[in-house]
């Protein structure tokens, strides 16, 4: 296991982070975002995690130490009802639209840049073995067109112990990668056919950024601290390029909708932007329209009627 490169945020290229992504098939960029901005964000989770008594009673929320035998994580019904408020937080989506990310994204794919509107957040509760994320590429989950970008922001410090990122450097060379899924409930890359060079990991500070390719190789090192992993990852590409529409709308998970995320928000900055880009979507929603009509399975039938429903 190697030591990640790093660049700085201060000293910043379009060369260097090209370069960087196309050697590796990372960038991690130090002190990219202001610490006090992703802290923010963080003490609005944290709020969420205490409301829900995952946090030890009388302990400070962004010290992030869990109640005692709390350990909850997907498809737990107790982690689906909170993690779905943690979604619904204005500064989660905020957080991916930040001036200093977007300048470097735009570095990277381009002016005409599109933010996936369905960040993901991470609630990592330590020493839980089930809940360790294992080798993968993102583009295995998100479709469309292979070219988008994951960006990997920790919340607070996260030294090894805390269960970082890791990286397979050179893993993007190599295509797209079996993953099996039988018995997973996520699907991974057994680490005994997984395709690359070497692996990377590294201590991040708040306000660090690690940005990889669709088909770069990564995984979760185990937490094996005494708190919480918080995090959150977001997607970037060109808008002109291809784009899943289940990347866009909740079809099939039930109880979830754009209206019931911005309920409580005080700002229309972030809501419904991408309806504002020409984008392209595979499937289309007229196909989608179709296998909503045309399909012999009633569930089926259902989940492309939301989907094309939402695409309006």
């Amino acid at each position: 296991m190697k030591v990640f490169d790093d660049l700085q945020a201060d000293s910043l290229l379009p060369s260097t982070v090209k370069e960087a992504l196309e050697r590796t098939g990372y960038a991690l960029i130090r002190q990219l975002i202001p610490a006090s901005d992703v802290r923010a964000v963080l003490a609005n989770v944290t709020d969420v995690l205490c409301r829900a008594g995952w946090l030890r009673p009388g302990s400070f929320p962004l010290d992030r130490i869990p109640a005692d035998a709390a350990a909850y994580g997907d498809p737990d019904p107790i982690f689906k009802k909170t993690y779905q408020e943690v979604f619904n937080l204005e500064l989660f989506h905020a957080l991916p639209h930040h001036p200093a990310l977007k300048s470097v994204m735009r570095m990277i794919v381009g002016d005409q840049i599109l933010v996936h509107p369905k960040p993901i957040g991470r609630l990592i509760f330590p020493r839980c073995e089930r809940l360790v994320t294992h080798a993968h590429q993102d583009y295995e989950f998100m479709g469309g067109d292979p070219e988008f970008y994951t960006v990997w922001i920790p919340l607070h410090d996260c030294p090894l112990e805390s269960g970082p990122l890791r990286i397979l450097e050179g893993s993007h060379r190599y295509g797209i990668q079996k993953h099996e899924k039988e018995n997973l409930h996520v699907p991974e890359i057994p680490l005994d056919s997984v395709t690359g060079d070497d692996w990377a990991q590294g201590q991040f500070n708040a306000g660090d950024v690690l940005i990889f390719h669709s088909l770069t190789v990564h995984a979760a090192a185990p937490n094996v601290s005494n708190r919480m992993r918080i995090s959150l990852d977001c997607r970037f590409q060109d808008s002109r390029r291809t784009l899943n529409p289940s990347n866009l709308v909740f079809a099939g998970e039930s109880g979830k909708s754009w209206e019931k995320t911005y309920s409580g928000w005080r700002s229309d900055t972030f809501q419904y932007y991408w309806r504002r880009l020409s984008l392209t979507l595979n499937p289309t929603r007229e196909d989608i329209e179709k296998l909503a009509i045309s399909s012999e399975n009633s569930a089926l039938r259902a989940r492309y009627a939301r989907m094309a429903s939402q695409l309006i």
